[in-house]
């Protein structure tokens, strides 16, 4: 190896770091809490059934294209689909950011810096505003000069509030057909928001959408890209032939088919953050963010602790204190019923123990 020279830009990077814990309760990848109903499995399943597994797939999943376009009312000719959105946010680093800058917030989700610096990518990240709020008049100046690609969560992760419209639209007017401004979405269908006018008013936003959270098939790896068709040509250039499965494509069009499955799916994730949120907002020593995405950002007096006496008690969240501003946070992903209750159970649980050892400390 010592003989060997890679490139310094994958040298110098840490790799894509997750530590995976065993846990009864998992609370940590914003997952869906429940698989799919056994009818529809079912479905999935006979679909997989028919599929010529010795044949390769279509070069680019032209049906998932059109269906994907029905459902947000989109040419499908400008629907690029990948194996999962990660992959999109790569394709739009190499067609865009490759020789110039990618743009994003910090903290935010870490693969927009991972593909711009594994990629040699100039990488400007602009940090949150007071409470989080996305920083625009200091991104507007960025986009002001140069090109290339800018990334913003919308909802915002890991913080988990909303970015108003007009703000992104002062962002798109401001990079011009310079910059490709994408808008991740993937939190959309928890916060009943898109940014469907702003994509239509300009050619270079690209929408972002997986179906990883609010489908929850996020062992299938499918997401997609809504863009101007002459963009989306241009993102499939950087996506690798026959790289989405006749199989995930099965799977992907049964679950497109029963879109009540989802919408149920959705009414439950968002009436039980709103019911986590006011149940932490009523513990002591805990703060808690404003959320419309299917998890909630809280800072704790001992980040550490708290995940470790959790993790005790078979409940997982994320560790979110190592990120700048978040001192001090956890993330905990919205999970079923009694999953909830047993996080507030161990959470309690885990603050009677701390205050006991305390008292036993200042005896």
């Amino acid at each position: 190896m010592a003989a060997m020279k890679l490139r310094a830009e994958v040298l110098g990077l840490p790799a894509y770091r997750f530590e995976a814990h065993d846990a009864a309760v998992k609370l940590d990848q914003n997952e869906a809490p429940e698989d799919l109903p056994d009818a529809l499995r079912r479905t999935a399943l006979e679909r997989l059934e028919r599929q010529a597994w010795n044949r390769y797939p279509d070069l680019h999943p032209r049906g998932l294209a059109t269906r994907f376009g029905a459902r947000h009312d989109w040419p499908a000719d400008g629907v690029a689909v990948a194996g999962g959105s990660n992959v999109l946010i790569q394709a739009a680093t190499i067609v865009a950011g490759i020789g110039r800058s990618v743009a994003t917030v910090r903290p935010t989700f870490s693969v927009y810096a991972l593909q711009a610096r594994l990629l040699g990518a100039t990488l400007v990240e602009v940090p949150l505003g007071p409470g989080f709020a996305l920083p625009t008049d200091e991104l507007v100046e960025v986009l002001q000069v140069g090109e290339g690609v800018a990334f913003v969560a919308a909802p915002m992760a890991p913080t988990g509030n909303a970015v108003a419209p007009a703000d992104l639209e002062r962002l798109a007017a401001a990079g011009g057909n310079r910059w490709l401004l994408v808008v991740d979405e993937a939190y959309g269908e928890f916060a009943n928001v898109d940014h469907d006018t702003l994509a239509r008013a300009y050619p270079q936003v690209v929408r972002l959408r997986t179906l990883s959270k609010a489908f929850g098939l996020a062992g299938a790896r499918l997401g997609y890209a809504l863009a101007h068709p002459e963009v989306a040509v241009e993102l499939r250039k950087a996506l690798l032939p026959f790289s989405v499965s006749a199989l995930q494509a099965a799977v992907a069009e049964a679950v497109l088919e029963a879109p009540d499955v989802v919408a149920e799916r959705v009414g439950r994730t968002v009436a039980e953050r709103e019911r986590l949120i006011r149940a932490l907002a009523a513990r002591r020593d805990v703060e808690v963010f404003p959320s419309v995405a299917n998890f909630v950002l809280m800072r704790v007096q001992d980040a550490a602790a708290t995940h470790r006496g959790l993790l005790e008690r078979g409940v997982l969240v994320r560790r979110q204190d190592h990120l700048p501003g978040l001192a001090g946070c956890l993330r905990v992903s919205i999970g079923a019923p009694a999953e909830n209750d047993a996080f507030l159970e161990a959470f309690d649980a885990v603050a009677t123990a701390t205050a006991h050892r305390e008292e036993l400390e200042r005896a």
